[in-house]
């Protein structure tokens, strides 16, 4: 963050807000012993991570399901979408509200199209007919052929999960940041090495770092590896420049104990986790830190 905040190049991005940022980080962390990159300099909301992850485990789309567990980290895109298509400058607390009182209204206006957990379970495949047309085949579930693969050859360096699917990038109310996961055995350990195209490190980084933490972690318990590195990689790592006053704020703050996550069961497979099986221990972090998400 300091390096990025001192030394990255002003851009205009996407968004509009403006950025500083620089190609290419690199963070690597031991989760040896329980260990978690659960950032102490604020408070990171780990449960709500947890939740969107085993929302991705499901391939769902859809934003009721988190809207009706309290999970606000999706509700901007769509609100923005629903505003921008049907003219009714209606409040984001107001939509979501909507969102989970009104089924059919959220099958409408709730979808993100086909997002990270679509790819990751459900990645569609095509026939081609001898008319020369072609037709839907059976999805591609990453994950299970990950479980599977690391069981039976475990030194293959194929051990990948992939989110960057070129044809339905236009479908998607965001195209993946933790886009590309890649998994290696090293004697009993597993490592990952998440490729993240694009990252904001502020509000952004906390929680992927997290869930890509918990990710491994919970598919080394699936097929019997102790957890072992995860190298986050980035490309275009970034602050917002609307940001400044977290910025400022987290750098004068001191890093302070020492997170441990508890798996409380291992259940029959990799989709079947609850939250109620994690539990964090030794998490005594700064206050929360709150600015605006950059759509």
């Amino acid at each position: 963050m300091a390096q990025i905040w001192t030394q990255g190049s002003e851009r205009v991005d996407r968004t509009g807000v403006g950025t500083r940022s620089v190609m290419g980080a690199m963070l690597r962390f031991d989760l040896a012993g329980g260990a978690m990159p659960l950032i102490t300099t604020k408070r990171v909301y780990w449960k709500t991570a947890t939740r969107e992850m085993l929302w991705f485990l499901t391939g769902e789309t859809n934003i009721r399901p988190l809207v009706l567990q309290g999970v606000k980290i999706w509700n901007e895109w769509p609100h923005a979408n629903y505003v921008r298509q049907t003219g009714d400058a209606i409040a984001l607390e107001d939509f979501v509200k909507r969102i989970a009182d009104d089924e059919n209204f959220a099958e409408r206006w709730g979808d993100l199209g086909p997002v990270y957990g679509k790819q990751w379970v459900d990645w569609p495949t095509y026939r081609y007919r001898k008319d020369g047309l072609y037709e839907r085949g059976d999805g591609i579930n990453q994950i299970e052929l990950l479980i599977e693969s690391l069981k039976v050859n475990p030194g293959s360096r194929r051990h990948i999960i992939e989110g960057w699917n070129v044809a339905e990038l236009d479908r998607m109310a965001l195209p993946p940041c933790h886009k590309t996961y890649q998994y290696h055995v090293d004697g009993n350990r597993l490592n990952c090495v998440l490729y993240q195209r694009s990252c904001d490190v502020a509000l952004g980084l906390p929680f992927n770092l997290w869930s890509a933490a918990l990710l491994q972690r919970m598919v080394a318990q699936q097929v019997d590896l102790e957890p072992g590195e995860l190298v986050w990689m980035g490309g275009d790592t970034h602050l917002y420049l609307n940001h400044t006053d977290l910025i400022e704020e987290q750098l004068a703050r001191e890093p302070q104990g020492h997170p441990r996550l508890e798996i409380k069961r291992r259940p029959p497979s990799i989709f079947d986790y609850r939250i109620e099986d994690f539990e964090v221990h030794g998490y005594t972090p700064h206050g929360a830190l709150k600015a605006p998400v950059a759509v």
